[in-house]
């Protein structure tokens, strides 16, 4: 396999121009190397005017004020998008907690049917959706074996998937189901008025010119359930409107944190298949096989860049990354005179999904108290740029704007399950693709009046680029073998 040497150059600095080839020679001072580790000003410049979370304006603030003050004795009904997946049962594990506030709805998963007829006779749920006909007949047919009395409505396919998200007497949508599958079922609950507790970074990724004038639309709020920028939201709680100068997301740094860019890449050389077993396998989380990989690459750090901008309206030059190893900082704001706020606590994903349903209550939960003492020490680092090409594929989406991003979402997404199908894709494979699929892209960028086709369009034109590039890789290592 070639030895990469990646050097990362150009700043971008506007739309179809701002993308600039990878994997060239430059001078490793580059400034699009550097963003995000020289400090940021705050000035202003490139921040969005409408956030998707309810923060930075004089109506969230008095909307978070007035339900603070309502007190914990509420009542929320849940639709949970993938709820036999790690986001969905760990949602339920809470609800398990809090059965006076939380009432289910609606659920979807894939095809896993034991596990949701457990959850169906549970929580009887009004809706229940599985992937295809076949599961849901046999859905069916157990819960009629297990004497289910109050048997819900069971649908399947993207259909079914709608069918729970718009669920008539559900408040709150969790969408937990993994990559761009979440965008047309979170655009429907957001047209039937309900907020949404987001777990799927894709739909903001993606379809951020979308959703964002969406939430804006229709008044509801868009509630971040991944630790980081559910930290972000919780440190920016009380913060008044202009009073946010920079974000600074922190970063496990995945599974190869402790290899430098010398040894990851001689290991890639000399050994791919133990760089593609370490590779899934995350050591601080627990997480499905497509993240803990994509920390790995640190594509989820970038691809969490570009989600805080919309989340939050914070111009790229004001999102910052550090490698925490301890991943007890979840992340941190730091305001306009220079303070810095941190959300802490133990790796827990349970943590950040009951607050972004219970928002802005806080319910006494049963978890282990973190203990600081016990930890010792905290430390931080600047991520290796090369070592990590994928956070600057990233920032240069993001600055390119549009239908950017989306294509670069898609690429990855399908580079990422390439490489875990093992046809034989080495792991710096991995941003190759996505660059490729970027570049690509360029002469079709579109920036402004961006419509849900378009970015549906992009999804699918990006995976089939990085299919058949992925099928030409494979051939020519046939070739060689």
């Amino acid at each position: 396999m070639r030895f990469l040497s990646i050097a990362l150059a150009c700043l971008l600095l506007s739309h179809a121009s701002a993308f600039a080839p990878r994997f060239k020679n430059a001078p490793k001072s580059s400034s699009l190397q550097a963003l995000g580790t020289s400090g940021s000003t705050g000035t202003g410049e490139g921040w969005l005017s409408n956030p998707s979370a309810p923060v930075d304006s004089e109506a969230s603030l008095k909307y978070t004020c007035k339900k603070a003050l309502e007190g914990t004795n509420f009542k929320k009904r849940l639709s949970i998008l993938g709820s036999t997946g790690s986001i969905g049962t760990q949602t339920l594990d809470f609800v398990d907690v809090c059965p006076d506030n939380f009432e289910i709805d609606a659920l979807s998963a894939g095809s896993n049917v034991k596990l949701m007829a457990e959850q169906v006779m549970k929580y009887k749920p009004k809706v229940a959706s599985l992937t295809t006909p076949e599961s849901a007949k046999q859905l069916k047919e157990l819960l009629i074996s297990q004497g289910c009395s109050d048997m819900p409505d069971i649908v399947w396919g993207d259909d079914g998937i709608l069918e729970v998200a718009t669920c008539s007497t559900a408040d709150t949508v969790v969408t937990g189901i993994v990559g761009a599958a979440g965008l047309k079922p979170t655009i429907e609950a957001i047209k039937l008025k309900k907020d949404i507790a987001l777990a799927n970074k894709e739909t903001l990724i993606s379809g951020g010119p979308v959703i964002n004038p969406l939430v804006e639309e229709y008044g509801i709020n868009m509630l971040p359930a991944d630790s980081e920028h559910s930290a972000i939201f919780q440190c920016l709680q009380g913060v008044p409107p202009g009073g946010l100068r920079r974000i600074i997301l922190t970063a496990s740094g995945g599974a190869f944190r402790d290899l430098s860019k010398e040894e990851l890449f001689q290991m890639c050389k000399e050994d791919p298949r133990a760089v593609q077993a370490k590779a899934t396998t995350h050591p601080n989380w627990d997480m499905g096989a497509k993240i803990t990989l994509d920390s790995a690459t640190m594509m989820n750090k970038g691809l969490e860049v570009i989600e805080a901008h919309y989340l939050f309206g914070a111009s790229y030059d004001d999102i910052d990354i550090v490698v925490h190893p301890q991943s007890i900082v979840h992340s941190m704001i730091e305001t306009q005179d220079t303070s810095c706020i941190a959300q802490l606590g133990w790796a827990d994903m349970r943590l950040p999904l009951v607050y972004s349903v219970s928002w802005p209550h806080r319910l006494k939960m049963p978890y282990r108290p973190l203990d600081l003492a016990e930890l010792s020490q905290l430390t931080f680092m600047k991520p290796d740029r090369e070592k990590y090409p994928c956070i600057d594929l990233a920032y240069a989406a993001g600055r390119a704007g549009g239908t950017m991003t989306a294509a670069l979402n898609a690429a990855n997404e399908e580079a990422n399950e390439r490489f875990r199908a093992d046809i034989g894709l080495d792991y710096l494979d991995i941003p190759r693709l996505i660059e490729g699929a970027m570049e690509a892209h360029k002469d079709d960028l579109k920036t402004k009046d961006v419509v849900l086709d378009d970015i549906l369009n992009v999804d699918e034109w990006a995976r089939e680029h990085v299919r058949n590039a992925a099928e030409t890789i494979q051939n020519k290592a046939s070739i060689i073998l």
